[in-house]
């Protein structure tokens, strides 16, 4: 049978992460956690699961996710975060991939992510098809700071398995509001450092375009207020990130 390690990075996740990790008994032989300093007691939790911990400082999502498939034993990665959990489906689904052997360097799934406990099937939000199984001999992050993601050659091509994995975003609009602003911070650095000067009218425009994608070409007026919510924050993620890139350029 392969074996799969996990790997997790982490920051104050004592709220979600003891149902992370529960969905990965069974599917992951190893779970490396990369916590950046957490002050609360998403450690404890961890090792009481048996985990490997590593601290590390912040430095970008890609770079942190990247360290953390540095340290995995095994060949076989899969990546999943402190907020998300494994449907039944996408956990027997990977379980029968180990029992016959991986086939494939690269996987994909569908991710159903949750606002404040809402499944949302709109907003460009599903099936929001994300590569979090491969083989990192093939495959591997990028080092982008945020919007980071699995590369490898373009003759791989990934495989879909079936079931979910179960994002859940917030459990307030506050703390969905406190995290697209801290994503939108870190935009910002990213977009000052490009060469292209930024336009007065881009952070209204760039917002704007964030919303209609979000509310009509996404359908998030199907998803009633709470569609109309993501959709506003979506304006306001990138409004902010352009206008902070602007200010530091």
């Amino acid at each position: 049978m392969d074996k799969i390690t996990a790997t997790i990075i982490a920051l104050n996740e004592q709220g979600r992460i003891g149902e992370c990790l529960e969905s990965l008994r069974e599917v992951a032989d190893e779970i490396i956690v990369v916590d950046s300093f957490s002050t609360d007691d998403t450690v404890k939790i961890c090792t009481d699961h048996g985990c490997r911990v590593t601290q590390r400082r912040f430095d970008g999502f890609g770079a942190q996710r990247q360290y953390a498939t540095s340290l995995a034993t095994h060949r076989f990665i899969l990546s999943i975060d402190a907020d998300e959990v494994l449907s039944p489906a996408l956990r027997e689904s990977i379980i029968r991939l180990k029992e016959q052997g991986f086939a494939h360097r690269v996987y994909s799934m569908s991710r159903l992510n949750f606002y404040c406990g809402y499944p949302v099937r709109h907003c460009g939000w599903y099936p929001d098809p994300q590569i979090r199984l491969f083989d990192k001999r093939y495959a591997n992050w990028n080092l982008h700071d945020v919007g980071e993601k699995v590369i490898f050659r373009d003759s791989v091509r990934p495989e879909p398995i079936d079931g979910d994995i179960l994002h859940y975003r917030c459990d307030t609009r506050e703390q969905f509001m406190a995290v697209t602003r801290s994503h939108a911070t870190i935009k910002a650095r990213v977009l000052a450092a490009r060469a292209e000067q930024i336009s007065p009218l881009a952070p209204m425009v760039r917002g704007l375009r964030a919303w209609w994608h979000t509310y009509i070409t996404k359908g998030g007026i199907f998803e009633g207020t709470v569609g109309h919510e993501i959709a506003a924050e979506s304006y306001r993620s990138e409004y902010l990130a352009y206008s902070a890139a602007k200010k530091l350029k």
